[in-house]
């Protein structure tokens, strides 16, 4: 049994996932005190004779009396041989702002004395540990419900696989770098289709950019030293028992050549046996 632990900032997305993971299955409870996570767990791999499904449990900010409990929670699973696995969730302070002034919902840390932004902010600082020690950070500044929801099913159906899953992610820096990254890397010095009048309209998966960016030197050298970078250091990162890492291709206005290296590195690791998936951030 694996219990998956989901917590991140308010207005990100937290119910979205916890509703995924329901739908495929899982117990799940909302807003549980850290403290009873132990005795939930040990509960639910108890209860089922056909055998133990997984559980997930929404801990976040709302539960900021009992955070102090998280660690000791932590190890209390692992002393009872339950496997667990963090999700978090976060966006930028300015689309927070705007999904709560749109919903007209209260954020947990507001009151009197604190406004919104203040309440954010707090809240970012509070949950930093559960942020830091994550498996899988998602960040939704630009992510529409339906793509979240293929995110959170595709690694929580990995179940009790260890081997690490890579997200490959384009996007543009003038939109901003996305915050769940744990890869950054800049391609704004390569060849831009962009200025081939004929390639402007298209994109990074259409035939005529292809041809474009695979005769540039630059971007093949480009794309095998990225290729040797990675394949040289996440052995290290599996070590670690990380199972989810995100690496983010960035250009301008991720159209071209962010979206040609993300799918072509994502197909490359595919084909050395690594669970890979692609995402273009700007082609939503």
């Amino acid at each position: 049994m694996i219990v998956y632990i989901v917590s991140g900032l308010s207005g990100s997305g937290k119910s979205t996932a916890l509703q995924v993971m329901e739908d495929m299955g899982f117990y799940c409870i909302d807003n549980l005190p850290a403290a009873l996570l132990p005795s939930f767990a040990g509960q639910v791999a108890a209860a089922d004779d056909a055998g133990p499904r997984n559980a997930a449990v929404g801990i976040d900010a709302r539960n900021r009396r009992f955070l102090d409990d998280l660690p000791d929670s932590l190890a209390a699973l692992k002393s009872q041989g339950l496997q667990y696995r963090i999700i978090f969730l976060e966006a930028d302070d300015a689309v927070l702002l705007k999904r709560f002034n749109e919903t007209r919902r209260r954020h947990p840390l507001t009151d009197e004395r604190t406004t919104l932004l203040e309440g954010i902010r707090q809240e970012r600082m509070l949950l930093e540990p559960l942020s830091f020690n994550a498996d899988m950070r998602i960040d939704t500044t630009h992510t529409r419900p339906q793509e979240l929801r293929q995110l959170v099913r595709a690694f929580a159906a990995t179940g009790g696989e260890t081997a690490m899953t890579l997200l490959f992610k384009s996007f543009g820096f003038k939109h901003g770098t996305p915050m769940d990254a744990d890869y950054v890397f800049d391609v704004r010095c390569l060849p831009n289709p962009y200025w081939q009048t004929e390639l402007r309209g298209h994109t990074g998966l259409d035939e005529p950019v292809i041809r474009f960016l695979e005769h540039q030197e630059q971007v093949q050298k480009m794309f095998e030293q990225l290729c040797t970078f990675l394949e040289r250091w996440l052995p290290a990162f599996e070590q670690e028992q990380r199972s989810y890492m995100t690496i983010a291709i960035g250009c301008t206005g991720g159209q071209h050549r962010s979206v040609y290296l993300a799918k072509r590195l994502a197909e490359h690791f595919a084909a050395h046996g690594i669970n890979s998936q692609v995402q273009h951030r700007e082609l939503a």
